[in-house]
């Protein structure tokens, strides 16, 4: 059994630390993007990632871009928020992925992808808050520190899958007694996010709906986006499209609705 003590304290270890990154955090909620661009370039190691990340050819820019008040203007506020969480997790993802076939570079297309298409989502809803926003950088860290906890007890994992071809999810609920949304809300607290991004990550999970009809809502928006992005070939090649049990029940009043939209994704 993996200890709660042991789980709370992985994530304790979860960034922000370095002074540069609170400070640029601080500066971004407070919408002041060029003086969050002075301090973020004040750390090399930072600028470096969000050089790399606003070149990718899944953000689409013709040009290259290497100014950092440049990328958080073009980012703008809440994007800007999002590059420097995914920032924060990447310091804590694995050089060498031991139980998920995943890499630096498998690992940022997966933070890309549910970042732009959840925009899309928030967009279509017409629902304009960086706080929800930035929830989906939420899953991504799940991932991270779920692989941590299960290579310390791969034989345990590996015997459940094979015996009973459970999802991760259960897997590791049978292990930690905690699930992916009870880590991600266990992160959103370490960020210190407001209490309804925690009540849409939950209600992600397909099992625990939230009784804000909204935040519920958004809850099977992200359950259909984490399933189809976890479906893609590169995903399940490296074995996270049987992270968590699909919920079709829950989803099934947006599943075409959701179709639609992806379809022009």
């Amino acid at each position: 059994m993996i200890t709660k003590e042991k789980i709370d304290n992985y994530i304790e270890k979860i960034p922000p630390s370095p002074k540069a990154l609170k400070e640029t955090l601080t500066l971004l909620n407070n919408g002041e993007l060029v003086k969050a661009a002075k301090v973020a370039q004040t750390d090399l190691a930072l600028s470096a990632y969000l050089k790399s990340i606003v070149n990718r050819p899944i953000y689409g820019f013709k040009n290259s871009v290497s100014d950092i008040s440049q990328i958080f203007g073009i980012l703008g506020v809440t994007g800007s928020q999002q590059a420097v969480y995914n920032y924060m997790m990447s310091l804590l993802s694995p050089n060498q992925w031991k139980l998920f076939g995943l890499n630096k570079s498998s690992f940022h297309t997966l933070q890309d992808a549910l970042v732009i298409k959840w925009q899309m989502i928030l967009n279509h809803l017409k629902i304009e808050s960086k706080d929800l926003q930035n929830a989906i950088t939420l899953l991504p860290a799940s991932i991270i520190v779920s692989e941590a906890l299960f290579c310390e007890h791969i034989k345990d994992v590996n015997l459940l899958r094979s015996a009973k071809a459970l999802d991760y999810n259960t897997i590791l609920m049978r292990l930690c007694k905690v699930d992916l949304f009870d880590i991600c809300e266990q992160i959103s607290l370490k960020w210190e996010m407001p209490n309804e991004v925690a009540k849409v990550v939950q209600a992600a999970s397909g099992v625990k709906p939230s009784e804000d009809a909204q935040m519920n809502t958004l809850g099977k928006w992200m359950h259909l986006l984490l399933f189809y992005e976890l479906s893609q070939p590169m995903f399940i090649e490296a074995g996270l499209n049987d992270f968590i049990d699909f919920q079709i029940d829950y989803i099934e009043d947006i599943y075409e609705e959701f179709s639609t939209l992806m379809e022009v994704a």
